[in-house]
């Protein structure tokens, strides 16, 4: 049946052309639905308004076989050891300390209010604890780690969905606060008695000759067929790709590291698009009691790093940069990091793209505590 992939091809088309196209009403339109919604709610409109059941299409067996294993590699094969090496440890270890808390804190809440309906009702009996991980991806390794972890927790598309909404209304709110409190860096250091205000190393770039961009599909594209014919284990999969694509970057000094983000963004995209086709509008629920709970995983994730920040005697300035870098991403944490000092932008960038490499890992240890402890 082609009907799915027509209107895949359609979505994913129309996303990258509206997102390139420079007019003002569609910029402000991405800043606030950005383009992993629209292609996940365009075929859901679609197979909504036509009258289509999509959700057993075969194009779901590829996306899990050859779309999604793509992704992991790609994301997985931007990641320079060199160029994170130049930031220093102390930012850093800012940093994994606020995934490391993304990804524990939910587990505590729940166990915390295991005696309310929140508990009870909401997280267990409406399932909504398989909405927990893919937004500890979201919110650690971006659109990949959430697209991975929704298929490995097998969260519904009805919640999925909802999680998508509010993740992205947080997140906007979220980048707009931090905007506002890296300018009070100064601030806050003095009041919490910060004397270290030491410079990241200079991120140089060495101009060389890389591999050309089908060269690098060509690679990523054999490693994901090889792993599909070895491999059982969608885990596993997973895995050995991520360390595969980690080789790639750091082992060839002729990476195509620009490409590779950029096919790892397209792809996730068409993941998205493919997902959407499952999704059937009229189960769509929005659960405030769960809102409430992401807006206390959120506040809490940013106070234990302000307390380490505080143990580092690290610039206050890092804070909101390590957390833009966990849960906004690539685009938004050079933008808050250059309201304090543009110098360290590329720094801001780099510390996404590691949130892009790890973020699946952490999503995985969510998972293991949340059936281990709660359900």
């Amino acid at each position: 049946m082609l009907l799915p992939w027509f209107i895949t091809l359609i979505t994913v088309l129309s996303i990258y052309f509206l997102d390139r196209w420079e007019n003002r009403h569609i910029k402000s339109l991405f800043d606030w639905v950005p383009a992993i919604l629209l292609a996940y709610i365009i075929p859901a409109i679609i197979s909504y308004v036509l009258q289509l059941d999509l959700s057993q299409a075969t194009i779901h067996q590829y996306s899990k076989d050859y779309f999604v294993p793509l992704a992991i590699i790609a994301v997985m094969g931007s990641l320079s050891m060199m160029q994170l090496k130049s930031i220093g440890w102390k930012p850093i270890l800012l940093f994994i300390s606020g995934s490391f808390c993304i990804a524990l804190l939910p587990v505590i809440l729940s166990l915390w209010f295991s005696e309310t309906s929140l508990v009870s009702i909401t997280l267990v009996a409406e399932g909504y604890w398989k909405g927990i991980p893919p937004i500890v991806g979201s919110w650690i390794g971006g659109s990949t780690s959430q697209l991975v972890l929704k298929e490995l927790v097998d969260c519904p598309e009805n919640i999925f969905l909802s999680v998508l909404v509010m993740d992205n209304v947080l997140v906007n709110v979220w980048t707009i606060l931090m905007f506002q409190i890296i300018k009070k860096s100064k601030f806050l250091n003095r009041k919490l008695g910060i004397t270290d205000f030491g410079m990241p190393q200079e991120l140089r770039s060495v101009k060389k000759h890389v591999w050309s961009g089908w060269v690098c599909f060509l690679v990523l594209f054999s490693f994901v067929v090889l792993c599909n014919w070895i491999l059982d284990s969608f885990v596993v999969k997973i895995i050995v790709l991520s360390i595969i694509g980690l080789l790639l970057s750091n082992v060839f000094p002729r990476w195509n590291f620009r490409f590779v983000l950029k096919f790892g963004g397209i792809l996730i995209i068409i993941v998205m698009a493919v997902l959407g086709l499952k999704l059937r509008i009229a189960t769509l629920g929005f659960n405030t009691s769960f809102l409430g709970f992401l807006i206390v995983w959120l506040l809490g994730h940013f106070v234990f790093m302000i307390g380490v920040a505080k143990l580092l005697n690290i610039n206050m300035a890092w804070v909101p940069i390590a957390s833009m870098a966990n849960v906004g991403g690539i685009a938004t944490a050079p933008a808050v990091t250059a309201a304090y000092e543009e110098k360290w932008m590329p720094h801001a960038v780099i510390l996404a793209i590691l949130s892009m490499a790890t973020g699946t890992f952490w999503g995985m240890f969510t998972i293991y505590l949340l059936e281990v402890l709660l359900i």
